[in-house]
């Protein structure tokens, strides 16, 4: 169940910070609707890293889109893998 708070909690920062956990945001409401959350640093840093790598995966599809696509033996060829 997700942990929702009033903004107005931020006065106990503290108590806020508490539930905060991995896995386990804690959102922040300003006038009954969603407006910020705070997540732990290893989730920001998995995000962080998932929007990354997600980002190198796109510009690939492009790369292979206009040059080309290269074949199973020369994916093993660039990476040394074939005698």
């Amino acid at each position: 169940m997700p942990n929702i708070k009033p903004i107005s909690d931020l006065r106990n920062y503290s108590e806020v910070l508490r539930d905060v956990a991995v896995g386990s945001p804690v959102f922040l409401t300003k006038n009954g609707r969603g407006k910020y959350a705070i997540v732990d640093i290893a989730d920001y840093e998995k995000q962080e890293a998932t929007l990354h790598l997600l980002h190198e995966l796109a510009k690939g599809r492009i790369a292979g889109e206009q040059q080309g696509w290269l074949s199973l033996h020369e994916v093993e060829q660039n990476l040394g893998l074939t005698k």
